[in-house]
């Protein structure tokens, strides 16, 4: 079952899991998928401790909602947007996490051009540490689309499809985020 499980793709592994509720086919799902998780922790949490105990929790509740899985997407698709969720949820309910500084990787922005470019050459001009305080008092929701486009380089078409928005709301949630990001470094 296991030389099996190497070899079909995510989906048919989630499937197959659901189906027959096997802790070994979880197992290879998860070392699959466990360190681009864990990369994902780790922009949200202040240290690699708390990153892996995100982790651990992400797949504790990725095991109980995998029947929610349908395959309208690729898997990593909806584990994308699962884990983001996830994270956000934490930081908004660990209130005490807004005041303290989260580890944020910040030298991965690269200039992508946009309709708003003045907002774009604002942000890219900001210093990586007082960016990084910037975003542990921004809003969890405005971060994370922030690093998911920024940090992981998804494309509008890509955050629309995993935040169920069309093109346009995402346009607008990012030039928000952006001016609100901008405004709070200006402010320290």
């Amino acid at each position: 079952m296991k030389a099996l499980a190497l070899k079909i793709t995510d989906e048919e592994l989630v499937f197959e899991i659901v189906r027959t509720n096997n802790a070994d086919l979880f197992a290879t799902l998860y070392d699959r998928f466990s360190t681009v998780v864990y990369n994902k922790c780790y922009g949200f949490s202040k240290s690699r401790q708390e990153a892996e105990d995100l982790m651990q929790d992400i797949f504790v509740s990725l095991f109980v909602k995998l029947r929610s899985f349908k395959g309208n997407s690729k898997f990593s698709t909806w584990l994308y947007s699962f884990t983001y969720n996830h994270c956000v949820n934490y930081v908004q309910r660990s209130s005490y996490k807004k005041n303290e500084k989260v580890t944020v990787v910040t030298d991965v922005i690269q200039e992508q051009s946009t309709a708003d470019e003045d907002d774009e050459k604002s942000l890219l001009d900001l210093k990586s540490s007082k960016l990084a305080k910037a975003l542990t008092i921004l809003d969890p929701c405005d971060k994370m689309i922030l690093l998911m486009k920024y940090q992981d380089d998804k494309s509008i078409k890509e955050l629309a499809g995993l935040l169920n928005l069309g093109d346009s709301a995402v346009k607008m949630r990012l030039k928000r985020a952006k001016a609100k990001v901008i405004k709070i470094y200006q402010s320290l």
